[in-house]
């Protein structure tokens, strides 16, 4: 109980807030949207780079948690996939779209508030590996199977095409790219710079996450509920429990076990609602699925806290 209040509760409350304010009209639609283009164009590229520029790479982009981590997610995929198109009879389209809600956590706007409020800023470096890789392996997975069942396997230089152009144009992604640039070049960040960077970075969690909790008042509860609940299961149970297991097969410290089971626990993000919108399949099953898992990981998230050591 003490978990959820002090660590799991301040971070929904801030949720809660931004759903209340656009729900109630305090705060408009078109702040909401320059918010959120804020935080994702400019605030959280920035904690970003930051993260991955001064992240020792040799340390903390270790195998096993990479693994233990992707393998979770991809297994989440598969297992939304699948279940889509042959447990609910949803066309492959719609069973692609259903997958990636099952696959794309959100590792940001969660993720990193709740692990650094259970176990401190220090325990970071393992989400920010996992973060560096997420949106260019998610939306890479993703558009693949889309492209492939859209085209029935015959895509070509043109999925390729549209892979590079979803990952390339995603500001996260730039952001990750230069961090790792500035990292790998060993130059050192102008002191001014830096302190503004700095700036931007303690603004874009807070933002974010009130943010977060003003676009859930778009999703209405709508679509197959069984369909639904049955995402949520993969996304909040099946997924870190397949990363646990691979993490203590790996023998993966603790300190990075945290990290990547923590990640994988994670509701889906509005990137699995974007995802679909942009191809216009699952759209309804996606928006719920994003609302029902954020308020249910509350709960899950807590019981994995006291499962962790």
């Amino acid at each position: 109980m003490q978990a959820l209040i002090e660590i799991i509760l301040p971070v929904f409350l801030v949720i809660g807030f931004g759903y209340v304010a656009v729900w109630r009209g305090w705060f408009s639609e078109s702040g909401l949207d320059g918010l959120m283009t804020f935080t994702q164009n400019f605030a959280i590229p920035c904690l970003l780079f930051t993260a991955i520029a001064r992240l020792d790479l040799g340390q903390h982009f270790e195998w096993r948690l990479l693994s233990s981590y992707y393998a979770g997610a991809m297994a989440g995929f598969l297992l939304g996939m699948l279940g889509a198109r042959f447990l609910f009879g949803r066309d492959w389209e719609d069973a692609v779209a259903i997958g990636f809600c099952c696959l794309f956590s959100n590792s940001l706007l969660l993720g990193l508030p709740i692990t650094e409020r259970a176990y401190g800023a220090a325990a970071l470096d393992g989400n920010y590996a996992i973060i560096a890789m997420h949106s260019p392996f998610c939306y890479a997975v993703g558009i693949s199977a889309m492209e492939i069942v859209r085209a029935r396997g015959r895509a070509g230089m043109a999925l390729l095409r549209q892979v590079f152009k979803a990952m390339f144009s995603n500001a996260l992604i730039l952001g990750v790219a230069a961090g790792f640039a500035v990292n790998l070049s060993g130059l050192a960040m102008p002191t001014v710079v830096d302190e503004g960077l700095d700036l931007m970075v303690r603004a874009a969690l807070p933002a974010a996450l009130f943010g977060l909790g003003g676009m859930l008042v778009r999703y209405r509860p709508e679509g197959d509920l069984r369909i639904v609940l049955y995402a949520c299961f993969v996304a909040l149970v099946a997924h870190p429990l397949i990363t646990s297991g691979l993490g203590r097969a790996l023998s993966l410290p603790v300190e990075a076990t945290r990290s990547a089971v923590l990640t994988a626990a994670m509701a889906p993000g509005v990137n699995a609602y974007i995802f679909a919108n942009m191809y216009g399949r699952a759209r309804r099953v996606a928006a719920t699925t994003v609302l029902v898992a954020t308020a249910l990981s509350i709960f899950s998230v807590w019981l994995w806290l006291g499962f962790l050591p």
